[in-house]
């Protein structure tokens, strides 16, 4: 898989077609995902996905329906919602996006299907990924969105830590002790002022309905130097509870 997630993210391109889903389209990806969870018959197929191993979905290779590859932890019942927006753009959240998803049993992996110019998912609500995490959402999934920003942006942070629209619960406090006891500077954007990095316009933030969501952002140098130590810290803060 990770050979695999890496030649997916690297091909992604600001100069590579793209296609926004027509209203059609994305109903049939909500009922065609919500067929593949409960393991029925499904219409992925007809907007060019493909199926493996009755875990993994992946978009048309090539084409503008760069709509997202998703995978299922079928060894136990659904519980998070690992997302990865913007894997070409904020470097390394793919590698950490998986790694979570390998210490999460019942995990759900959503990783955006084309560069961030081309578009951007976590603010987009007509898109495959946006229709899919929201799926999730209404079945009571927690989610955590993986991002990044450049060292430069925040100085005085490492991570920063928000609900986006959402209010910050429980999961979010557990995971910021977890990342400060492990030696991280947590920027809690409940509670302080982050430098815009706070997702408030995060538009899967603002369909959680209630479920938990953590918006993460990590600077450059953790995400190329403690990627393992940041999985572990938000594996220990288990975001599957409230």
């Amino acid at each position: 898989m990770d050979s695999f997630l890496h030649d997916f993210t690297d091909a992604q391109s600001s100069r590579h077609p793209y296609r926004v889903p027509t209203a059609a389209e994305l109903r049939i990806a909500e009922t065609g995902f919500a067929a593949f969870l409960d393991r029925r018959p499904h219409d992925l197929a007809e907007l060019g996905f493909s199926v493996e191993d009755d875990t993994l979905v992946v978009q048309e290779p090539g084409t503008e329906r760069a709509w997202g590859l998703y995978v299922v932890d079928r060894s136990a019942p659904p519980s998070l919602v690992v997302e990865v927006p913007h894997a070409s753009s904020d470097l390394r959240t793919e590698r950490l996006g998986l790694a979570l998803f390998r210490e999460t049993p019942g995990a759900v992996l959503v990783v955006g299907g084309a560069h961030r110019r081309r578009e951007d998912p976590a603010h987009e609500t007509r898109s495959v990924f946006h229709v899919v995490t929201t799926l999730l959402a209404r079945r009571g999934l927690p989610q955590v969105q993986l991002h990044g920003f450049g060292d430069a942006t925040l100085t005085s942070a490492d991570v920063v830590l928000s609900a986006g629209a959402a209010e910050a619960g429980d999961a979010a406090r557990r995971a910021a002790d977890r990342l400060t006891a492990d030696g991280f500077r947590v920027c809690r954007a409940w509670a302080e002022p982050c430098r815009g990095l706070a997702g408030t316009t995060n538009v899967q933030s603002q369909a959680a309905a209630g479920t938990p969501f953590l918006h993460v952002e990590l600077s450059r140098t953790v995400r190329e130097t403690r990627r393992a130590d940041v999985v572990r810290a938000l594996v220990d803060a288990d975001l599957r509870k409230p």
